[in-house]
């Protein structure tokens, strides 16, 4: 009988999970969709399923709409909105993880100067050397960025024995400092001709999404989640603290070393094509942590579900707030992203 009672519980659980599951990846969908209806110029939701429609199986709908509306939602609306669904997912997942293998809450890529790296290394391909690589150049320069960055706050921790979490964030903010007065020095020694495009990616902006962009983030995204998703218990027993993790057989160093390798990488790539977008990795894992509770088995998931879904709309927001301008996303992401924090301090007195 208490073994029918477990299988029942166990079921419940699955189709529970699955169920919203499907709501979080439908929730997904009709954000995408309408970031790409919503803009300067209105476009329907039937056009921009048909145009959907039309490229994946060639003439499946009567075509109704004009090339130009085609051409707004196929080449600019919709890589833009997959793409703020990729970065939002990304730095959500990097914040999770991080924030629960140094057991800070406050832990993200941007204070732990693992954005700043991918920065560095972004403006160093943009204005100095050039596109040597192809359209490999920016995200593999990001990406060795982010894991000097990394390197030189675990670095700089040994050196100092700042074992502790807050003390690691500590030499992260300073990392931060350090290398993004470099990348200034890197955008004053520059063609200013390109200064103004530096500058406005530095804040954040996903204006230069093509299709062949998304390839990138994505083949970078899917595994490197699903290997944090697998560690997912190991992620509980860390965040436990040391020694916890220790007893159950966890080589410390060997794993936090790998979890900051993974996040290095998805924010290198991610930074190369959208900029730095500071709070997502900060506020999603919080904000599901108070919805779902703390094992990462769903926060891991669930904070890249609600870092896509809110960096959607705030890219929408971008887009639209200042019509036909964009304004820099890194402005909504910090404004939302205060307010926030500054209700979650007076929820919690």
């Amino acid at each position: 009988m208490a073994e029918l009672t477990q299988t029942a519980a166990a079921t419940w659980q699955l189709s529970r999970r699955g169920v919203w599951g499907l709501a979080g990846a439908g929730a997904l969908v009709l954000s995408i969709l309408l970031a790409v209806s919503i803009g300067a110029i209105a476009i329907p939701l039937s056009t921009v399923w048909g145009v959907a429609l039309n490229h994946v199986i060639p003439d499946a709908v009567p075509v109704t709409w004009s090339p130009g509306r085609a051409a707004i939602v196929w080449d600019i609306r919709f890589p833009r909105a997959i793409l703020a669904a990729l970065v939002g997912a990304g730095l959500g997942l990097t914040g999770a993880a991080l924030q629960a293998v140094t057991r800070n809450p406050l832990a993200d890529p941007h204070l732990l100067g693992i954005s700043s790296g991918g920065a560095f290394g972004a403006i160093l391909a943009l204005m100095h050397t050039g596109m040597f690589l192809g359209l490999l150049t920016v995200p593999l320069l990001a990406f060795a960025g982010a894991l000097g960055a990394t390197a030189l706050v675990l670095g700089i921790a040994q050196c100092a024995r700042a074992t502790s979490a807050d003390r690691l964030v500590l030499a992260g903010v300073a990392v931060s400092f350090i290398i993004m007065a470099g990348a200034n020095i890197l955008i004053f020694l520059g063609d200013p001709r390109a200064t103004h495009t530096v500058v406005f990616w530095m804040l954040g902006g996903l204006g230069l999404a093509q299709w062949p962009h998304l390839l990138f983030p994505l083949a970078v995204l899917i595994p490197t989640g699903a290997w944090l998703w697998h560690r997912a218990p190991d992620l509980n027993a860390m965040s436990l603290g040391d020694e916890t993790a220790a007893t159950l057989g966890i080589a410390i160093t060997r794993f936090r070393l790998s979890v900051f390798v993974a996040g290095a990488l998805i924010t290198g790539v991610m930074v190369a094509f959208s900029g730095i977008i500071g709070f997502v990795g900060l506020m999603m894992p919080h904000l599901v942590r108070l919805i779902f509770g703390g094992d990462n088995a769903r926060v891991l998931p669930l904070s890249a579900l609600f870092g896509a879904i809110f960096l959607t709309w705030a890219d929408t927001a971008a887009r639209i707030v200042m019509a036909p301008e964009d304004m820099p996303i890194g402005i909504v992401t910090g404004l939302t992203g205060g307010l926030f924090f500054v209700w979650l301090m007076a929820r919690r007195a």
